[in-house]
């Protein structure tokens, strides 16, 4: 765990390069998803145990706060004024609307969400499949199906004794092995990896703050590790992102590498308060994960409500 070692302009697109060339979902039609086999869906099947299920989602935000600006909207719709009929039939309807991509609620981000150098994943034109109404190529109707897998907790704040790593620090490759071996498991090929920087618990002990300024996530050369691996699926309690950036000139460098090169689905800002504790007392740390996003067809990404099946 570090907060310095910026990486040049030149060596992040070097990095970028490296990543297109080996990482398994570079060049496939639906990135990282596609290394997620039917029999690795079985096999994560077996991973259930008692039965439980955990929520991996934040309840989603309608209040302004310093790290959300621009909050879901939520309100009822029917009964006028939340007055129902004195008697006889009625219905309660309600209208919601978000921002997918802020700060604080959980979502998944689509492949055709990063822009890099004038291309969406796999060198796709963004000019071609971007328009007001969607993206006609690599949205989150890839993930239609739902994604299910394997899912690995790395407990990074736990390897290190801390309930949180703060703002700006950085979680490296030599970090994701450690907790590795102090959980007694092995991050491999179709895994849905998810890191816990303690962002969620911060933000519930000491309140909100402006993470675009100052917040935990994965170094941009821990991407290494997972192009290694082969994993499917990359999520954090944060941003995955460190700000600020480690990178001169790119301030979302693990996005660019994950989505951009690597075609790895992301989900940002996730919670694992309530699965930490359980993986910890129970002395195990995967379990059969599913995530079903909206079907959005030309989508950027989509909220999102993951569970981890203990």
């Amino acid at each position: 765990m570090r907060t310095s070692d910026e990486l040049s302009e030149a060596e992040f697109r070097s990095l970028h390069r490296h990543l297109r060339a080996v990482a398994p979902g570079a060049s496939t039609p639906r990135g990282a998803l596609d290394t997620i086999t039917e029999e690795q869906v079985l096999a994560a099947v077996a991973e259930v145990r008692s039965g439980r299920a955990v929520s991996l989602a934040a309840p989603v935000e309608t209040r302004t706060e310093p790290d959300d600006a621009d909050p879901a909207e939520h309100r009822l719709t029917a009964p006028p004024d939340g007055k129902p009929a004195p008697s006889g039939l009625d219905f309660a309807r309600d209208r919601f609307a978000m921002n997918v991509h802020g700060d604080v609620d959980s979502h998944l981000d689509a492949l055709c969400h990063v822009i890099y150098d004038g291309t969406l994943h796999g060198g796709i034109p963004a000019t071609d499949a971007l328009s007001p109404d969607g993206s006609s190529a690599l949205s989150v109707e890839l993930a239609r199906d739902g994604i299910v897998g394997r899912g690995v907790l790395l407990d990074i704040p736990r390897l290190y004794g801390l309930s949180w790593l703060e703002p700006g620090a950085n979680v490296t490759c030599d970090d994701l092995i450690a907790a590795e071996a102090r959980q007694g498991i092995r991050v491999r090929r179709g895994d849905i990896v998810l890191v816990r920087v303690g962002h969620r618990r911060r933000r519930e002990e000491l309140g909100p703050w402006d993470v675009a300024r100052a917040r935990a996530g994965l170094h941009p050369t821990a991407l290494e590790f997972l192009a290694s691996r082969q994993v499917a699926v990359l999520g954090s309690d944060g941003n995955n992102d460190t700000a600020p950036s480690a990178v001169q000139g790119v301030a979302f460098p693990v996005h660019v590498l994950a989505v951009h090169a690597m075609g790895l689905h992301l989900l940002d800002y996730l919670r694992f308060e309530d699965l930490a504790p359980i993986c910890a007392r129970e002395g195990r740390w995967t379990f059969l994960c599913v995530i079903a996003p909206l079907r959005l067809p030309e989508a950027t990404g989509s909220p999102v409500n993951p569970l981890a099946i203990l």
